[in-house]
């Protein structure tokens, strides 16, 4: 071979040698991070296609039930915290409303008396002022009056049934009077003033009912139809 084939292939040898020397230096000069990377992702598509192994689903299942055995149980926590609440409020509801009630039951047979006074002195006696008893059944209202007023700043009211339906659980029948004007059942005469502390009766008003006359039903019926024929 002639000197310059011989230096072409030295060349080329040369250039070749070099070649792969420029290459091993540029994968060595290559960061590691990016061969790492390049492995984790090539696991991570082999792992999403294999799926999740039978002891990750078992153990995912696990997480599961007891996520919602916790969510059931604070649920039913939060329930009872909302029921203890109602139930606290009601409570503290009915200790106010209904905390004088037993002295308010004692105060009545106050009012009973007083009533009882004033009812016992003679109509002409309250109008002549020579006798001096005026001012004294003055004095006896206005007290009579302030008890009434007090026993009502307290939830205490009196019952006022005259004339309305009898209702067993606020008044108490003592007798019946036969009366065929108004409807079966109707309060006529009180005989013992009733009172209530609010929504509870304090004590049943002692009535007269009404006996001998139309059903309560019909003569309500009958009303209405006077009225509509009234409206007309």
């Amino acid at each position: 071979m002639s000197e310059t084939g011989k230096s072409e292939g030295t060349s080329r040898d040369t250039e070749a040698a070099e070649g792969v020397s420029g290459e091993r230096a540029e994968a060595a000069a290559r960061p590691q991070s990016s061969n790492w990377n390049a492995a984790y992702e090539e696991n991570a598509d082999d792992a999403d296609k294999a799926g999740p192994s039978k002891e990750d689903a078992a153990r995912i299942a696990a997480l599961e039930a007891e996520n919602a055995d916790v969510k059931d149980r604070l649920l039913r926590l939060a329930a009872d915290m909302e029921n203890l609440r109602r139930r606290t409020e009601r409570e503290i509801k009915d200790a106010r409303t209904y905390a004088v009630t037993s002295f308010a039951r004692e105060m009545l047979s106050v009012a009973d008396n007083l009533q009882r006074a004033l009812d016992a002195v003679p109509e002409e006696h309250r109008s002549d002022e020579s006798s001096g008893l005026k001012a004294l059944i003055e004095g006896v209202e206005m007290t009579e009056k302030g008890l009434a007023s007090t026993l009502e700043k307290h939830g205490v009211r009196r019952l006022e049934p005259e004339g309305q339906r009898f209702d067993p659980n606020f008044h108490q029948a003592m007798f019946e009077i036969p009366n065929t004007e108004v409807p079966n059942g109707t309060v006529l005469q009180v005989v013992q003033a009733g009172y209530a502390i609010g929504d509870r009766v304090l004590r049943p008003a002692m009535v007269g009912v009404s006996k001998g006359g139309p059903k309560a039903a019909a003569a309500e019926a009958k009303g209405a139809e006077a009225e509509a024929g009234t409206g007309q």
